[in-house]
Protein backbone atom coordinates (compact mmCIF):
# COMPACT_ATOMS: atom_id res chain seq x y z
CA UNK A 1 0.00 0.00 0.00
CA UNK A 2 1.55 3.14 -1.21
CA UNK A 3 1.93 6.03 1.32
CA UNK A 4 1.52 9.72 0.63
CA UNK A 5 4.11 11.83 2.03
CA UNK A 6 1.22 13.83 3.40
CA UNK A 7 0.27 10.63 5.59
CA UNK A 8 3.68 9.86 5.86
CA UNK A 9 3.91 13.96 7.39
CA UNK A 10 0.53 13.01 9.61
CA UNK A 11 2.38 10.06 11.26
CA UNK A 12 5.44 11.63 11.84
CA UNK A 13 3.13 14.51 13.66
CA UNK A 14 1.01 11.96 15.46
CA UNK A 15 4.71 10.74 16.79
CA UNK A 16 6.76 13.58 17.51
CA UNK A 17 3.22 15.60 19.02
CA UNK A 18 4.21 18.37 16.52
CA UNK A 19 1.49 18.74 14.62
CA UNK A 20 1.04 21.43 11.54
CA UNK A 21 -1.78 24.32 12.32
CA UNK A 22 -4.36 22.94 9.81
CA UNK A 23 -5.10 19.32 8.34
CA UNK A 24 -7.43 18.71 5.94
CA UNK A 25 -8.70 15.19 5.37
CA UNK A 26 -10.51 14.10 2.41
CA UNK A 27 -11.18 11.07 0.25
CA UNK A 28 -13.70 8.76 0.14
CA UNK A 29 -12.83 6.42 3.09
CA UNK A 30 -14.48 7.82 5.87
CA UNK A 31 -13.40 5.28 7.82
CA UNK A 32 -9.69 5.97 7.87
CA UNK A 33 -10.48 9.58 7.92
CA UNK A 34 -12.41 9.35 11.19
CA UNK A 35 -9.92 7.35 12.83
CA UNK A 36 -6.79 9.60 11.87
CA UNK A 37 -9.26 12.22 13.61
CA UNK A 38 -9.04 10.15 16.84
CA UNK A 39 -5.39 9.81 16.76
CA UNK A 40 -4.92 13.36 16.54
CA UNK A 41 -6.94 13.79 19.29
CA UNK A 42 -5.19 11.11 21.39
CA UNK A 43 -1.83 12.33 20.35
CA UNK A 44 -2.30 16.12 20.74
CA UNK A 45 -4.58 16.95 23.89
CA UNK A 46 -3.94 15.89 27.35
CA UNK A 47 -6.98 13.14 28.48
CA UNK A 48 -7.99 14.97 31.81
CA UNK A 49 -7.87 18.43 29.62
CA UNK A 50 -9.59 17.33 26.53
CA UNK A 51 -13.20 18.77 27.29
CA UNK A 52 -11.82 22.13 27.81
CA UNK A 53 -9.52 22.31 24.84
CA UNK A 54 -11.56 20.36 22.09
CA UNK A 55 -14.56 21.69 19.78
CA UNK A 56 -16.09 19.56 17.20
CA UNK A 57 -18.42 21.18 15.26
CA UNK A 58 -20.34 20.83 11.35
CA UNK A 59 -19.42 23.41 8.33
CA UNK A 60 -23.04 23.82 7.42
CA UNK A 61 -23.63 25.03 11.45
CA UNK A 62 -21.24 27.59 11.44
CA UNK A 63 -21.48 31.49 10.70
CA UNK A 64 -18.28 33.85 10.55
CA UNK A 65 -18.78 34.86 14.00
CA UNK A 66 -19.01 31.76 15.79
CA UNK A 67 -15.78 29.82 13.74
CA UNK A 68 -13.80 32.87 14.36
CA UNK A 69 -14.13 33.09 18.29
CA UNK A 70 -13.34 28.78 18.00
CA UNK A 71 -10.36 29.59 16.50
CA UNK A 72 -9.49 32.67 18.38
CA UNK A 73 -10.17 30.91 21.72
CA UNK A 74 -6.92 30.00 23.22
CA UNK A 75 -6.09 26.86 25.12
CA UNK A 76 -7.09 26.47 28.92
CA UNK A 77 -4.47 25.02 31.27
CA UNK A 78 -2.66 23.00 28.50
CA UNK A 79 -0.08 24.16 25.39
CA UNK A 80 -2.61 23.24 22.61
CA UNK A 81 -6.13 23.32 21.85
CA UNK A 82 -8.12 21.26 19.00
CA UNK A 83 -11.03 22.12 16.55
CA UNK A 84 -12.39 19.78 14.22
CA UNK A 85 -14.69 20.83 11.93
CA UNK A 86 -16.73 18.64 9.98
CA UNK A 87 -18.78 18.57 6.71
CA UNK A 88 -16.13 21.33 6.07
CA UNK A 89 -17.18 21.25 2.69
CA UNK A 90 -20.74 23.04 3.96
CA UNK A 91 -19.00 25.86 5.15
CA UNK A 92 -21.23 29.00 3.64
CA UNK A 93 -19.03 32.11 1.86
CA UNK A 94 -19.06 34.30 5.01
CA UNK A 95 -17.51 31.29 6.85
CA UNK A 96 -15.61 30.11 3.89
CA UNK A 97 -13.65 34.15 4.05
CA UNK A 98 -13.33 33.78 7.88
CA UNK A 99 -11.79 30.37 7.44
CA UNK A 100 -9.65 31.75 4.47
CA UNK A 101 -8.35 34.80 6.67
CA UNK A 102 -7.50 32.77 9.94
CA UNK A 103 -5.47 30.45 7.14
CA UNK A 104 -3.58 33.34 6.52
CA UNK A 105 -2.40 33.57 10.09
CA UNK A 106 -3.01 30.26 11.65
CA UNK A 107 -2.81 30.58 15.95
CA UNK A 108 0.74 28.52 16.79
CA UNK A 109 -1.40 26.85 19.74
CA UNK A 110 -4.42 25.67 17.83
CA UNK A 111 -4.67 22.98 15.48
CA UNK A 112 -7.56 22.94 12.87
CA UNK A 113 -8.86 19.82 11.73
CA UNK A 114 -11.22 20.04 8.24
CA UNK A 115 -12.85 17.06 7.16
CA UNK A 116 -14.45 16.61 4.16
CA UNK A 117 -17.31 13.71 3.62
CA UNK A 118 -16.79 11.40 1.12
CA UNK A 119 -17.58 12.36 -2.70
CA UNK A 120 -16.56 15.77 -2.10
CA UNK A 121 -14.38 17.30 -4.19
CA UNK A 122 -11.33 18.95 -3.32
CA UNK A 123 -11.80 22.83 -4.03
CA UNK A 124 -9.31 25.19 -5.16
CA UNK A 125 -8.30 28.09 -3.16
CA UNK A 126 -10.01 26.55 -0.09
CA UNK A 127 -8.30 26.35 2.69
CA UNK A 128 -5.14 27.12 1.36
CA UNK A 129 -2.09 26.25 3.28
CA UNK A 130 -3.65 23.49 5.59
CA UNK A 131 -1.79 19.83 4.96
CA UNK A 132 -4.28 18.18 2.58
CA UNK A 133 -4.54 14.43 3.63
CA UNK A 134 -6.26 12.10 1.29
CA UNK A 135 -7.96 8.90 2.31
CA UNK A 136 -8.81 7.16 -0.57
CA UNK A 137 -10.85 4.06 -0.93
CA UNK A 138 -8.35 0.69 -0.54
CA UNK A 139 -7.80 -1.12 -3.60
CA UNK A 140 -8.84 -5.38 -3.06
CA UNK A 141 -4.58 -5.68 -2.42
CA UNK A 142 -4.31 -2.85 -0.12
CA UNK A 143 -7.68 -4.19 2.07
CA UNK A 144 -5.50 -7.33 2.51
CA UNK A 145 -2.42 -5.40 3.88
CA UNK A 146 -5.05 -3.66 6.06
CA UNK A 147 -5.84 -6.10 7.42
CA UNK A 148 -2.97 -7.80 8.16
CA UNK A 149 -1.75 -4.58 10.39
CA UNK A 150 -4.99 -4.43 11.84
CA UNK A 151 -4.74 -7.91 12.90
CA UNK A 152 -1.17 -7.42 14.34
CA UNK A 153 -2.22 -4.51 16.32
CA UNK A 154 -5.23 -6.64 17.68
CA UNK A 155 -2.33 -9.39 19.23
CA UNK A 156 -3.42 -11.68 16.40
CA UNK A 157 -2.57 -12.59 12.74
CA UNK A 158 -4.98 -13.67 10.07
CA UNK A 159 -4.04 -16.16 7.44
CA UNK A 160 -4.17 -14.91 3.61
CA UNK A 161 -7.07 -17.57 2.40
CA UNK A 162 -9.24 -16.47 5.63
CA UNK A 163 -8.49 -12.67 4.85
CA UNK A 164 -9.39 -13.28 1.28
CA UNK A 165 -12.93 -14.65 2.70
CA UNK A 166 -13.29 -11.97 5.08
CA UNK A 167 -13.03 -9.37 2.23
CA UNK A 168 -15.72 -11.67 0.03
CA UNK A 169 -17.78 -10.89 2.54
CA UNK A 170 -17.33 -7.06 3.42
CA UNK A 171 -15.44 -5.53 0.32
CA UNK A 172 -13.59 -2.94 0.77
CA UNK A 173 -16.09 -1.33 3.84
CA UNK A 174 -13.07 -1.02 6.81
CA UNK A 175 -15.58 -0.25 9.26
CA UNK A 176 -17.33 -3.80 9.05
CA UNK A 177 -14.33 -5.31 8.69
CA UNK A 178 -12.72 -3.94 11.58
CA UNK A 179 -15.63 -5.18 13.44
CA UNK A 180 -15.75 -8.79 12.30
CA UNK A 181 -11.98 -8.57 12.87
CA UNK A 182 -12.00 -7.67 16.62
CA UNK A 183 -14.54 -10.62 16.84
CA UNK A 184 -12.00 -13.05 15.29
CA UNK A 185 -9.60 -11.89 17.41
CA UNK A 186 -11.79 -12.15 20.65
CA UNK A 187 -13.13 -16.01 18.85
CA UNK A 188 -9.16 -16.92 18.38
CA UNK A 189 -7.80 -15.79 21.44
CA UNK A 190 -4.70 -14.73 20.02
CA UNK A 191 -4.20 -17.48 17.90
CA UNK A 192 -4.19 -16.96 14.27
CA UNK A 193 -7.29 -16.33 12.08
CA UNK A 194 -8.22 -18.90 9.63
CA UNK A 195 -10.98 -19.76 7.60
CA UNK A 196 -12.71 -22.08 9.62
CA UNK A 197 -12.78 -19.18 12.59
CA UNK A 198 -14.60 -16.88 9.85
CA UNK A 199 -16.81 -19.35 8.99
CA UNK A 200 -17.95 -19.98 12.85
CA UNK A 201 -18.00 -16.24 13.61
CA UNK A 202 -18.70 -14.60 9.90
CA UNK A 203 -21.27 -17.04 8.72
CA UNK A 204 -19.57 -16.82 5.25
CA UNK A 205 -18.13 -20.20 3.66
CA UNK A 206 -15.16 -20.42 0.61
CA UNK A 207 -16.86 -20.89 -2.60
CA UNK A 208 -20.33 -19.57 -1.18
CA UNK A 209 -20.25 -15.95 -1.03
CA UNK A 210 -21.96 -13.56 -3.26
CA UNK A 211 -19.31 -13.07 -5.50
CA UNK A 212 -19.33 -16.61 -6.38
CA UNK A 213 -22.95 -16.56 -7.14
CA UNK A 214 -22.27 -13.48 -9.55
CA UNK A 215 -19.62 -15.19 -11.04
CA UNK A 216 -22.23 -18.10 -11.52
CA UNK A 217 -24.32 -16.25 -13.57
CA UNK A 218 -21.89 -14.32 -15.59
CA UNK A 219 -21.28 -17.99 -17.02
CA UNK A 220 -24.96 -18.71 -17.75
CA UNK A 221 -24.34 -21.61 -14.65
CA UNK A 222 -27.96 -21.59 -13.79
CA UNK A 223 -27.00 -25.14 -11.49
CA UNK A 224 -24.24 -23.44 -9.68
CA UNK A 225 -26.56 -19.83 -9.31
CA UNK A 226 -28.85 -21.80 -8.16
CA UNK A 227 -27.23 -23.63 -5.58
CA UNK A 228 -25.48 -20.39 -3.71
CA UNK A 229 -28.59 -18.63 -3.65
CA UNK A 230 -29.40 -19.57 -0.24
CA UNK A 231 -26.22 -19.29 1.21
CA UNK A 232 -25.68 -15.86 0.14
CA UNK A 233 -28.84 -15.13 1.34
CA UNK A 234 -28.10 -16.54 5.05
CA UNK A 235 -24.83 -14.29 4.70
CA UNK A 236 -25.28 -11.55 7.91
CA UNK A 237 -25.97 -8.18 6.11
CA UNK A 238 -26.47 -9.42 2.77
CA UNK A 239 -30.44 -8.54 1.34
CA UNK A 240 -31.67 -10.39 -1.67
CA UNK A 241 -32.05 -6.39 -2.73
CA UNK A 242 -28.08 -5.95 -2.45
CA UNK A 243 -27.75 -9.42 -4.64
CA UNK A 244 -30.73 -7.61 -7.35
CA UNK A 245 -28.15 -4.13 -6.98
CA UNK A 246 -25.17 -6.36 -7.93
CA UNK A 247 -26.62 -8.29 -10.88
CA UNK A 248 -28.17 -5.60 -12.50
CA UNK A 249 -24.99 -3.44 -12.37
CA UNK A 250 -22.95 -6.69 -13.39
CA UNK A 251 -25.69 -7.38 -16.41
CA UNK A 252 -25.06 -3.59 -17.69
CA UNK A 253 -21.40 -3.34 -17.79
CA UNK A 254 -21.48 -6.80 -19.18
CA UNK A 255 -23.57 -6.11 -21.79
CA UNK A 256 -21.39 -2.58 -22.16
CA UNK A 257 -18.55 -4.53 -22.77
CA UNK A 258 -20.17 -7.49 -25.21
CA UNK A 259 -21.44 -4.40 -27.23
CA UNK A 260 -17.53 -2.15 -27.12
CA UNK A 261 -15.98 -5.77 -28.23
CA UNK A 262 -18.05 -6.22 -30.89
CA UNK A 263 -16.60 -2.57 -32.11
CA UNK A 264 -12.76 -4.08 -32.05
CA UNK A 265 -11.98 -2.51 -28.96
CA UNK A 266 -9.22 -4.29 -27.21
CA UNK A 267 -9.09 -5.78 -23.75
CA UNK A 268 -6.83 -3.17 -22.44
CA UNK A 269 -8.93 -0.20 -22.92
CA UNK A 270 -12.06 -2.42 -22.27
CA UNK A 271 -10.55 -2.48 -19.07
CA UNK A 272 -9.87 1.42 -18.47
CA UNK A 273 -13.67 2.32 -19.54
CA UNK A 274 -14.64 -0.13 -16.92
CA UNK A 275 -13.23 1.50 -14.79
CA UNK A 276 -14.69 4.87 -15.67
CA UNK A 277 -17.62 3.88 -15.64
CA UNK A 278 -17.85 2.57 -12.55
CA UNK A 279 -15.94 5.56 -11.11
CA UNK A 280 -18.98 7.84 -12.96
CA UNK A 281 -21.99 6.03 -11.21
CA UNK A 282 -20.90 4.15 -7.64
CA UNK A 283 -22.71 1.34 -8.89
CA UNK A 284 -22.91 -1.07 -6.36
CA UNK A 285 -21.06 -4.79 -7.25
CA UNK A 286 -21.57 -7.04 -4.03
CA UNK A 287 -17.63 -7.29 -4.02
CA UNK A 288 -14.24 -4.78 -4.39
CA UNK A 289 -14.35 -2.43 -8.19
CA UNK A 290 -10.74 -4.45 -8.96
CA UNK A 291 -12.33 -8.33 -8.37
CA UNK A 292 -15.39 -7.03 -10.36
CA UNK A 293 -13.67 -5.41 -12.99
CA UNK A 294 -11.53 -8.60 -13.31
CA UNK A 295 -13.96 -11.02 -12.99
CA UNK A 296 -16.31 -8.96 -16.01
CA UNK A 297 -13.32 -8.68 -18.13
CA UNK A 298 -13.00 -12.26 -18.05
CA UNK A 299 -16.57 -13.15 -18.94
CA UNK A 300 -16.56 -10.54 -21.69
CA UNK A 301 -13.23 -12.40 -23.12
CA UNK A 302 -15.65 -15.71 -22.89
CA UNK A 303 -18.37 -14.33 -24.67
CA UNK A 304 -20.70 -15.60 -22.51
CA UNK A 305 -22.98 -12.51 -22.70
CA UNK A 306 -23.74 -10.26 -26.11
CA UNK A 307 -25.16 -6.61 -25.14
CA UNK A 308 -28.87 -8.06 -27.02
CA UNK A 309 -28.73 -10.77 -23.86
CA UNK A 310 -28.35 -8.22 -21.46
CA UNK A 311 -31.08 -5.67 -22.77
CA UNK A 312 -33.21 -8.57 -22.63
CA UNK A 313 -32.31 -9.37 -18.80
CA UNK A 314 -33.03 -5.99 -17.62
CA UNK A 315 -36.76 -6.55 -17.31
CA UNK A 316 -36.26 -9.43 -14.97
CA UNK A 317 -34.11 -7.77 -13.04
CA UNK A 318 -36.83 -4.64 -12.85
CA UNK A 319 -39.50 -6.90 -11.91
CA UNK A 320 -37.22 -9.19 -9.02
CA UNK A 321 -36.69 -5.35 -7.78
CA UNK A 322 -40.06 -4.31 -7.48
CA UNK A 323 -40.90 -7.88 -6.00
CA UNK A 324 -38.89 -7.73 -3.25
CA UNK A 325 -39.83 -4.24 -2.15
CA UNK A 326 -43.46 -5.26 -2.12
CA UNK A 327 -44.11 -6.43 1.34
CA UNK A 328 -46.37 -9.15 0.19
CA UNK A 329 -43.80 -11.20 -1.23
CA UNK A 330 -43.48 -14.12 1.14
CA UNK A 331 -40.05 -16.15 -0.32
CA UNK A 332 -37.05 -13.26 -1.27
CA UNK A 333 -35.24 -16.70 -2.19
CA UNK A 334 -38.15 -17.91 -4.39
CA UNK A 335 -37.91 -14.17 -6.32
CA UNK A 336 -33.87 -14.49 -6.37
CA UNK A 337 -33.95 -18.08 -7.54
CA UNK A 338 -36.36 -17.11 -10.52
CA UNK A 339 -34.04 -14.15 -11.09
CA UNK A 340 -31.25 -16.33 -11.69
CA UNK A 341 -32.92 -19.37 -13.40
CA UNK A 342 -33.97 -16.44 -16.08
CA UNK A 343 -30.70 -14.64 -16.20
CA UNK A 344 -28.76 -17.75 -16.92
CA UNK A 345 -30.94 -19.32 -19.22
Amino acid sequence: MAVSPALKALSQALETRAFAPIYHFLGDDDFRKDEAVRRVLDAALEPSLRDFNLEQRRGGDLDPATLASLLDTPPMMSDRRVVVVREADGLRKGAREALARYCAKPAPDTVLVLVSPAGAKAEKGFAEGAVAVAFDALGEDDVEKWLAKRAKALGTAIEGPAASLLQSFAGNDLALLAQELEKLAAYTNGAPIGVAAVEAVVGVRPGHSMADLLDAVARRDAAAAVTLVPGVLAQPKTTAVQVVMALASQTLALGYLAARRAEGVGPGQLERETWGLLKGSGAYTGRPWPEAVSAWGHAAAKGWWSAEAAERALPALLEADLALKDSRVSSEEGVLLSLVLSLCG
